[in-house]
């Protein structure tokens, strides 16, 4: 007889073994059917069908503990890549990949928005083959990646195709179907309350996601918005670190600069007190920005270094002038050198093609300096021609009275009077301004005589000529140095630049001591009065320059000298060739002009007097009969024939 319990121990421990070995669900039914076909009892049947019962309740606990803890060691691995890892790409694929494991789905892919086109796009993908669903773009609300974004809530469709929960679209639908997805779910990527992306499971069959299902992906979506949000985290702190290296480094250059600019200051500075030049201050800028520096008068002459080339370089100083600042020409850079108003000159910068800003202010800078030097040498100048002008003044009025007397202040005030000078004699140009009248023309004229005698004060500027207001026009004491007619033209022009208006320069003979001085003033006023009878106002002339009105103007009567310029050529010719053209051209003009009777007083035929007055034209111009011209020349012949005499 057998006992019920003692039958049902082998199927018991059978039932073990299968547990023990996590064997499937269907082994555990084979256990009740064997009993059954041993034919045991009812009463043991019943105990081994409850037991296998009880078997299969602990057969699914353990299947599902195990699927619990390969999902928390999915996440606990993906957490681990978010701490190890500093590559976004990294992280998502990981994410993603380990969703489409777990759930054991075809595929897997995550979704992220683009603010700039309003939509959202394909970020990571795995298991996808098809290119059309890896460039797929949804628009918010499109689709069920649309809707998880829109509602920020998980959905899962067995059979996308049919579900008409979801907005259907023919791209969206074309990409599905291009894919062969049937069962989809997503889930929204949270962070703070905000959806920044979807990450979706799916399979090519129908299939219906559990919620355990939906809660691991929900916990692996849960670590991609980490991911996403260290990642931005991230690119936010290395762009501050840039930016605050940038800035630091902005400092470092800016601290820099303002050290270079101190110390070029004090350089400038110290140049100055200690009484430099301009070709110093102009040197040592120079050295500084690493050019060469050229520094130009507001004539645009050097009074520093030198310019190849001046086109246009008069508009870049006007600009520079009008904008306040230094200017680019051509690969040049100019600075006007300025004091209020007043232009001073121009500082010009070469072999620097490009400034930066720091090396800009300290080429202008270095303009400023220029400008207070020059100023500085302005004033010096001025004072000492207000003192050396009270010495040409009284040399002017009075040279007999204490001629040794002057001669010493001259040499005290660095003029030597016993060595020749030029006397020259300027005034207006136009008539208005040259005139003495009263009331308003009385008045332009001293303002302008007052700008004329400023101008010669910087005309004589550097040389130890003196210069000062004498009577109706401005003295110029000039140590000879050439020609007085070439010194007299040139002096012309640059007053005329100097003030803005026409001077006109009469010079007188070269002259050494107080007496002679004060003769060739006087010479140089006649001169000056002969420019102005003859319409030539606004040019520079010597009295020997004017032919035999400088002969009648001037006081040594230089009779020789008049008769060697009128005559010279002629004079010259005879001599060399034995011929008779002085004495031809002398015939010519005491018979009128008449040729038939010039002839007869030479006794030669008339076709000779014709060759030689031909050769008088040929070596004297075309203009020799001329009345102006021929007055000169029959002066010229008188006093040639009375000096033989």
């Amino acid at each position: 007889m057998n006992d019920p319990q003692t039958g049902a121990a082998p199927a018991l421990r059978q039932l073990l073994d299968l547990l023990g070995s996590g064997a499937a669900t269907e082994d555990f039914a084979e256990v009740l059917a064997d009993a059954r076909r041993r034919g045991a009892p009812a009463a043991v049947l019943q105990e081994i069908d409850d037991a296998t019962w009880q078997a299969l309740r602990v057969h699914r606990t353990l299947r599902q503990h195990r699927r619990r803890e390969a999902e928390l060691t999915a996440l606990f691995d993906t957490a681990g890549d978010l701490a190890a890892s500093r590559d976004l790409d990294t992280v998502l694929k990981a994410i993603v990949r380990r969703a489409r494991l777990l759930l054991g789905t075809d595929t897997a892919y995550l979704t992220l928005p683009d603010e700039a086109a309003g939509d959202t796009y394909m970020r990571v993908t795995d298991g996808s083959v098809s290119v059309l669903f890896q460039t797929l773009r949804l628009s918010l609300g499109d689709g069920l990646g649309g809707l998880v974004a829109q509602t920020a809530r998980p959905y899962a469709t067995p059979d996308y195709r049919t579900d008409d929960r979801f907005h259907h679209t023919g791209t969206i639908d074309a990409g599905v179907l291009d894919e062969g997805l049937v069962a989809i779910i997503g889930v929204p990527l949270l962070l703070g309350g905000q959806v920044i992306g979807v990450l979706f499971a799916a399979d090519r069959s129908p299939r219906a996601f559990s919620p355990d299902e939906v809660a691991l992906l929900c916990s692996l979506a849960a670590h991609a918005a980490i991911a996403l949000d260290t990642a931005k985290s991230l690119a936010d702190t290395r762009a501050a670190l840039a930016e605050l290296g940038a800035a630091n480094e902005l400092v470092r250059a800016h601290s820099a600069a303002v050290q270079r600019a101190e110390q070029a200051h004090d350089r400038l500075t110290d140049l100055v007190l200690r009484g430099a030049e301009v070709p110093d201050v102009a040197a040592a800028v120079a050295a500084l920005l690493d050019g060469e520096i050229a520094v130009l008068d507001a004539e645009g002459e050097p009074l520093a270094g030198r310019v190849a080339s001046a086109a246009g370089l008069a508009e870049a100083v006007a600009a520079s002038r009008a904008e306040g600042r230094s200017v680019r020409h051509g690969g040049l850079w100019v600075c006007a050198v300025l004091a209020g108003q007043d232009a001073l000159g121009a500082m010009v910068l070469r072999g620097r093609p490009d400034l930066d800003d720091a090396d800009r202010r300290l080429f202008e800078r270095a303009g400023v300096v220029t400008a207070l030097l020059l100023l500085l040498r302005r004033s010096v100048a001025e004072t000492e021609n207000r003192v050396r002008g009270e010495l040409l003044t009284d040399l002017l009025t009075a040279p007999d009275r204490d001629p040794a007397g002057l001669t010493a202040r001259g040499r005290r005030l660095g003029v030597d009077l016993g060595r020749p000078h030029l006397v020259l004699v300027a005034e207006p140009a136009e008539p208005a301004r040259a005139a003495g009248a009263a009331g308003a023309a009385g008045s332009a004229a001293t303002t302008d005589r007052g700008r004329l005698a400023g101008a010669a004060g910087r005309y004589l500027f550097g040389s130890r000529g003196i210069a000062a207001e004498h009577g109706e026009t401005v003295a110029l004491l000039v140590p000879d140095g050439g020609d007085p007619e070439e010194t007299a033209r040139q002096a012309a022009e640059r007053l005329a630049r100097l003030t803005g208006f026409p001077v006109t320069v009469g010079a007188g003979r070269p002259a050494a001591g107080p007496p002679a001085i004060a003769a060739s003033y006087a010479e140089g006023l006649r001169c000056l009065r002969a420019l102005r009878v003859l319409g030539r106002a606004g040019e520079g002339a010597s009295a020997r320059a004017l032919g035999f009105l400088g002969v009648l103007l001037g006081d040594g009567h230089d009779v020789d000298g008049f008769v060697g310029a009128t005559l010279g050529p002629l004079l010259d010719y005879d001599a060399r060739r034995g011929t008779e053209l002085v004495r031809t051209l002398r015939a010519y003009f005491d018979c009128g002009g008449s040729l038939t009777r010039a002839k007869d007083e030479l006794h030669v035929h008339v076709n000779t007097v014709v060759q030689r007055l031909d050769r008088v034209e040929a070596l004297l111009g075309r203009d020799w009969n001329v009345p102006e011209r021929s007055l000169e020349l029959q002066l010229a012949l008188r006093l040639q024939l009375l000096a033989e005499a």
